[in-house]
C-alpha cells in the first residue's frame, strides 16, 4: 500500500484503530477513540504465575474496538485461528485488496522492539509485505512505520500467555456515515461510567483501586525482586502506552472534547476532576518507583493512601457522568 500515513497515538489499540480508520476516511483524535470505545478501566491483577501484579487503566483487550465498532456502526471482522499458515492467509488476502489489518500480538518477538518483555496484548497494523518483510504501522516506533521479518511476525502473533489471542487479525470498514456524534458521546460517557462503577469482581473499577490501596502495603512480602520489579511496575502505569497517569490524560482530554460538543455541566466538573485526578496517578506511579529504588516503605504508605482518594475522586466523577 503505496503512501501509508501513520496514525500518531500514544497507546496501541486506539493507535491501531486510527491507522484502519483513517484508510476508510474516518479522523478522530486519539483521545475521541478512547471515549468512544468506552475506554476507562482499573484492574489489579495477582496470580502465583505472576511475578508481580499487573496494574491496568482500560477495559480488557479486544473490547475498546468492540466498542467503538458498536458505537459508530463499523463493520468489525475478527479472524483467529491456531494455524500459523492459516492466520498468514487471513491478513495477505486482505492486503492484497489494499486493506490494512490490525493484529494483536506479543511485542517481544517483534524486530523493531528493543525492550525485551513479553506482553502479548499489543496491537499493531499491518499494511504491505514483501517475501520477507511485513510493513507495519506501530505506536511511537521511528515515526509509526516499521518493518519486521515475517517469521518474526509469525512467532509474535502465535504466541501464548496471558492475554493472548490465537492468532487474532481484525478489520474495520464503514458502512456508511457515521452515526451523529452526540448520541454516541452521551451513550459512551454513560455506559462506561456504569461499568466502571459496577465491576463484576472486587479487583476491577472502582472497587479495584480500593482493594490495590491496601494490596501494596503487602508486596514487600508478595515481591522476591523487590526494586527491580517496583521500578518495572511504575513504568508500566506511566510510560507503556498509557497515555501517561495510566490512561487518565486520555479520558481527561476526551472529556474536554465531549465538553465542546454537549456543553453538560455535569461533564464540566467530571473533567475538572480528571484534571486534578491525573497528576495523582503520577505520583503513585513516582511513590511505587522511589520504593523499589530506596526500599522505603513509606513511599507504599503514601501511595495506598494516595489511592484512596484517587477512588473516590473518580467515584465521584464516574457518578456525575452516568
Amino acid at each position: 500500500m503505496d503512501g501509508f500515513i501513520p496514525y500518531q497515538g500514544e497507546h496501541c489499540e486506539t493507535t491501531a484503530i486510527g491507522n484502519l480508520l483513517q484508510v476508510e476516511g474516518v479522523r478522530l483524535s486519539e483521545p475521541m477513540l478512547f471515549g468512544l470505545g468506552q475506554g476507562l478501566g482499573f484492574i489489579y491483577w495477582d496470580s502465583k504465575g505472576l511475578d508481580f501484579p499487573f496494574i491496568g487503566g482500560r477495559v480488557k483487550p479486544d473490547q475498546l474496538t468492540a466498542n467503538l465498532a458498536s458505537r459508530l456502526g463499523l463493520t468489525f471482522n475478527i479472524q483467529e485461528t491456531s494455524s500459523v499458515d492459516k492466520a498468514w492467509h487471513n491478513v495477505r488476502h486482505c492486503l492484497d485488496r489494499g486493506i490494512p489489518v490490525g493484529l494483536k500480538l506479543d511485542s517481544y518477538y517483534l524486530d523493531y522492539f528493543t525492550n525485551k518483555v513479553h506482553f502479548a496484548g499489543h496491537y499493531a497494523v499491518v499494511y504491505g509485505y514483501n517475501d520477507e518483510y511485513a510493513y507495519m504501522a506501530d505506536t511511537n516506533q521511528q515515526g509509526g512505520l516499521v518493518e519486521t521479518r515475517l517469521t518474526s511476525l509469525s512467532s509474535a502473533r502465535n504466541a501464548k500467555g496471558p492475554m493472548s489471542s490465537r492468532n487474532r487479525s481484525f478489520t474495520l470498514e464503514r458502512i456508511d456515515a457515521l452515526p451523529p456524534l452526540v448520541p454516541a458521546l452521551r451513550a459512551a460517557l454513560t455506559n462506561n461510567a456504569r461499568d466502571y462503577l459496577n465491576p463484576p469482581i472486587r479487583n476491577i473499577g472502582n472497587k479495584g483501586i480500593v482493594k490495590m490501596s491496601s494490596e501494596i502495603l503487602k508486596w514487600p512480602s508478595r515481591i522476591h525482586n523487590f526494586e527491580h520489579d517496583l521500578c518495572l511496575i511504575a513504568l508500566l502505569m506511566e510510560r507503556a502506552g498509557t497515555g501517561g497517569a495510566l490512561f487518565r490524560n486520555l479520558y481527561r482530554d476526551f472529556l474536554n472534547e465531549c465538553l465542546e460538543q454537549l456543553g453538560d455541566p455535569k461533564i464540566e466538573r467530571a473533567c475538572r476532576l480528571f484534571t486534578e485526578i491525573a497528576p495523582l496517578w503520577v505520583d503513585v506511579s513516582a511513590s511505587i518507583d522511589r520504593a523499589g529504588r530506596t526500599g522505603s516503605l513509606e513511599e507504599l504508605q503514601h501511595a495506598s493512601k494516595l489511592l484512596l482518594e484517587i477512588a473516590e475522586q473518580e467515584r465521584t466523577a464516574m457518578e456525575l457522568l452516568l
